[in-house]
């Protein structure tokens, strides 16, 4: 009986750090002690990996076992310091070769039977593995796809503990056994929806348009049923696709959050559409173990926020932050959380209570009724909105009119010029789209010439803008060239983006 250790992982928020799983099996009277700052789930591994052992026929000796998982002042989550702990004592046992476990990563879970069972956070814990100089990685099978996606560390999976003490006893069997690194291939796009089955609204499918070709945030206000969420839906038929680095950044968010599928990458653009009655927690991420929210489960792709006013305060008021840096970061009394929120916005809501203002032959709300419910959507989160388009009621002859709409696919590709020529821009600089320049940049990426300065010095004055709505205003038309295929902007794409500011100035300004 020896002492010995085995390398493995915490994931705490989305972020992965080492973690030595230490065993010791000496003589004393019978007992299992376990420390190092440990979740109840963690302590209760001293069952499962007993009970799993014994059930394939090696049990513990009736001896002093001690586990330590190094070091202390890391808390440990979650059970994928099951197998770790397996490994680590089957090593102090002298069944597995010191030598063998030397520069190897391993974790998962383990079921009474001595099945291995999937975990969170396998990416990031591979990505460790990598900056820790380890060469090999153990992993839960269904795991194995997710952490072949780093291609400079082996990862095999197991599916029992017996296999398990078959590759550690035998490295190089182990090691012909590791997933193959998987080529890139963005998703297929097969979406049952699609812009063309939308009858009427070109002006809100025009500002869908402008919104996914800069990726700005989009606030449609009309009655219900004008088509406002059936537009948000069709969104993500004209994104182009994901490169492998975004893949990998949301695919983090993902395995921390347990909701990967069987492809172990994320290979389309998420579409988060969470209900009104969502907590600001859940919105932003928080909870008792610190995980990413809404926001990032959005990152790289639209979160849809439909009848916005009937969000929480508290929850709209989370999104400033992240809406202008890119990021949410959650600070708690054993650390800072930063993760992701690179997400584009689209929100849809009726323009009062019962739905029908200004139509007054329908809308019986009175006024002050009308200024309340306006007034839940507040201001600052109002010029983070970079188009605001009103969605009318469709008549009837357009509803049935047979014409051929424009598809999604011939939007996309309108889309992705104008993304083309965003990167070829900005390939020098922290930002990839229009929408992510900051006010010290507008001035370069975005010159102005007289005819289009004067029609924004009449605009400010006269809608009474914000420095913040101004800058986004010019960033919008900045998109609007781009769709054009125009490096400069003109005076019309500026008359389109300030138009795009009309609903907000109808509702909430009315004369």
């Amino acid at each position: 009986m020896m002492f010995s250790s085995v390398m493995s992982a915490a994931v705490l928020g989305m972020e992965a750090y080492p973690v030595q799983v230490e065993a010791d099996i000496s003589d004393g009277l019978p007992m299992f002690c376990m420390v190092g700052d440990l979740a109840p789930e963690v302590r209760e591994a001293a069952d499962r990996v007993r009970t799993a052992l014994r059930n394939i026929r090696i049990p513990l000796p009736p001896r002093r076992v001690t586990v330590n998982l190094s070091p202390a002042h890391i808390r440990k989550i979650g059970t994928r310091f099951d197998l770790p702990i397996a490994a680590s004592l089957l090593t102090a046992m002298g069944i597995i070769p010191p030598e063998h476990t030397g520069g190897i990563l391993i974790a998962g879970e383990v079921g009474l039977n001595g099945k291995v069972r999937p975990v969170n956070g396998i990416l990031q814990t591979v990505m460790l593995a990598r900056d820790q100089g380890c060469t090999w990685c153990l992993v839960p099978e269904e795991n194995a796809r997710e952490g072949a996606a780093v291609p400079e560390v082996a990862v095999t999976g197991v599916g029992t503990l017996k296999e398990l003490l078959e590759y550690l006893t035998y490295p190089e069997k182990g090691r012909k056994r590791a997933q193959s690194v998987p080529d890139w291939k963005e998703g297929e796009k097969i979406y049952p929806v699609d812009f063309r089955e939308i009858n009427g609204q070109e002006g809100a499918k025009r500002a869908a348009q402008i919104a996914a070709a800069g990726m700005h945030n989009l606030l449609m206000i009309g009655s219900p049923g004008a088509g406002k969420t059936m537009i948000a839906r069709r969104m993500p038929t004209i994104l182009p696709g994901l490169t492998m680095q975004e893949s990998l950044e949301i695919t983090r968010v993902y395995s921390a959050c347990g909701l990967l599928e069987e492809e172990g990458l994320v290979k389309n653009r998420p579409f988060r559409a969470p209900h009104h009655t969502i907590s600001a927690n859940a919105l932003a991420g928080g909870g008792r173990y610190i995980q990413p929210g809404e926001v990032s489960l959005a990152t790289r792709g639209i979160l849809f926020l439909d009848e916005l006013p009937e969000f929480s305060r508290r929850a709209l008021e989370t999104l400033r932050q992240p809406m202008e840096e890119g990021v949410i970061q959650i600070s708690r009394t054993d650390g800072k959380y930063v993760f992701p929120a690179h997400f584009q916005l689209v929100a849809a809501m009726n323009p009062c209570k019962c739905g029908y203002y200004p139509d007054r032959s329908r809308c019986r709300c009175l006024p002050g009724e009308i200024h309340r419910y306006l007034g839940r959507v507040s201001r600052p989160l109002l010029d983070r909105m970079d188009l605001c388009t009103e969605v009318s009621r469709v008549d009837y002859q357009n509803l049935v009119l047979e014409r051929k709409n424009e598809d999604s696919r011939s939007m996309r590709t309108k889309v992705e010029s104008a993304w083309k020529m965003q990167q070829a821009r900005y390939q020098n600089c922290p930002w990839q789209f229009n929408s992510q320049l900051n006010a010290a940049s507008v001035g370069e990426f975005c010159p102005l010439g007289n005819r289009e300065s004067r029609v924004m010095e009449i605009a400010f004055e006269k809608l009474e803008l914000s420095v913040r709505a101004y800058h986004r205003i010019i960033k919008t038309a900045r998109t609007i060239a781009d769709l054009e295929g125009e490096e400069r902007i003109r005076e019309e794409h500026l008359l389109e983006a300030l138009g795009f500011r009309g609903a907000d100035q109808k509702f909430w300004n009315p004369e």
